[in-house]
């Protein structure tokens, strides 16, 4: 005997609308991997603790693994791939790409994709002046670029079993310097 539920869900994924049919039970890694084939988001640990699936949600930073898709129906998605602009020749970089690039803040890969939508909603939160908890003066916001300490906090909740975590941190810091405050990476 079958009891599978589902229901339909209408989703913004990277700029495009997805109308889709998903079993209630499932999580938004894996609609995405699986109905929408964006295997950018990896499935490392599937409890919510490695951040191999971040993406974002609604513009904020959220673990896919943990997200029911059909709670999230009318929600807007951005995954690693659809972090890039359009530029007619393929894709434009954003500035934290490059970055990560030109830092080399990776090395097998495999969590890059989670470590760059982490950071875009890092970066995000951060310009919009949402404190952390090593934020030291709550009152006067934060200073133009984040710290050291400060991105490593924020970041906290992505892994690397390689322990690229000294360029990942250059990277971020460098894309922080090239984006006005206030703009996306």
């Amino acid at each position: 005997m079958d009891s599978t539920v589902s229901a339909e869900i209408t989703l913004l994924v990277n700029g495009t609308r997805h109308r889709i049919e998903v079993d209630t039970r499932s999580s938004l890694l894996d609609m995405l991997r699986e109905r929408l084939g964006l295997t950018g988001s990896k499935k490392g640990c599937d409890h919510g603790q490695c951040g191999a699936c971040t993406i974002l949600l609604d513009g904020r930073r959220a673990l896919g693994c943990l997200a029911l898709a059909v709670a999230h129906d009318g929600a807007e998605i951005t995954t690693v791939e659809g972090l890039a602009s359009p530029d007619g020749n393929g894709d434009r970089l954003t500035a934290l790409q490059d970055a990560f690039i030109e830092r080399d803040a990776f090395q097998c890969g495999y969590c890059t994709p989670g470590q760059l939508c982490s950071a875009t909603g890092m970066l995000d939160e951060y310009a919009r002046g949402r404190p952390s908890a090593v934020t030291e003066d709550l009152a006067s916001g934060p200073p133009p670029e984040p710290s050291d300490e400060e991105i490593r906090e924020r970041m906290s909740g992505n892994l690397c079993r390689c322990g690229a975590y000294v360029n990942i941190v250059k990277a971020i810091k460098d894309a922080a310097s090239r984006v006005p405050q206030g703009a996306r990476a």
